[in-house]
């Protein structure tokens, strides 16, 4: 689960931030002002920082120039209607990881917090032998019981996935941000759907009965070996 610290004093755009990004693998905690933001993180460890820039009492990059000298390498993405160059360069060289200008999409902002929660993660391992299974992500070479399997790099990104949240469920829009990462404005949810059916085709005995790539109704999908 990743703990995301959204500090934003407009209630209804904070509320939408909330709402875009929360789902079954991140949680995050909205506060409206500097005070707020600086006793939430003196009492928890987050993931990723978004933080607006102008508030009521302050400057985010206040916050960001805090966290950075206190040692603190958690990502930081800031938020503001300040679109200069020169706002922009402050902003990195302050410490930031990424800047986003006002309007912005939320799909776009998704699709940043997804990439620095992704660079922030521990990196996932090259290699799964398990249960017959053998899978050398970076050489790309699968087999089952000593047998070869093709898989599709598609198919190599959902299993990658999995194996190394095995035991955890990961949902439906979590994999979809994760495996199609080109930046699809739109991605059919079917195109989920017919990937797992394919690589339960090519590594279950009885894909109508998956003993390893399970559905959580309701949820999404597990590795359990």
């Amino acid at each position: 689960m990743n703990h995301i610290l959204l500090l934003e004093d407009d209630a209804t755009l904070g509320q939408g931030i909330r709402f875009a990004l929360e789902n079954s693998e991140a949680r995050v905690t909205l506060c409206s002002a500097l005070s707020q933001a600086r006793s939430l993180l003196s009492g928890q460890a987050y993931d990723l920082l978004i933080l607006d820039v102008n508030l009521p009492d302050g400057s985010g990059l206040d916050l960001l120039r805090e966290v950075r000298r206190s040692g603190l390498r958690v990502p930081v993405i800031l938020l503001t209607a300040n679109d200069m160059e020169t706002d922009i360069v402050m902003g990195l060289e302050s410490g930031a990881d990424d800047y986003v200008t006002k309007p912005f999409s939320l799909a776009v902002l998704r699709a940043r917090v997804n990439t620095q929660l992704r660079r922030a993660a521990p990196a996932q391992p090259d290699t799964y032998v398990q249960d017959g299974f053998s899978f050398d992500f970076a050489n790309m070479a699968f087999s089952r019981n000593s047998a070869p399997v093709e898989l599709s790099k598609t198919e190599q990104k959902l299993l990658r996935l999995l194996v190394s949240n095995r035991g955890a469920t990961l949902s439906r829009d979590t994999l979809i941000d994760r495996i199609w990462t080109d930046g699809a404005a739109y991605v059919d949810e079917n195109a989920l759907s017919v990937t797992v059916k394919r690589l339960r085709g090519k590594l279950e005995d009885d894909p109508s009965k998956p003993k390893y790539l399970k559905t959580v109704y309701g949820l999404g999908y597990t590795w359990v070996v």
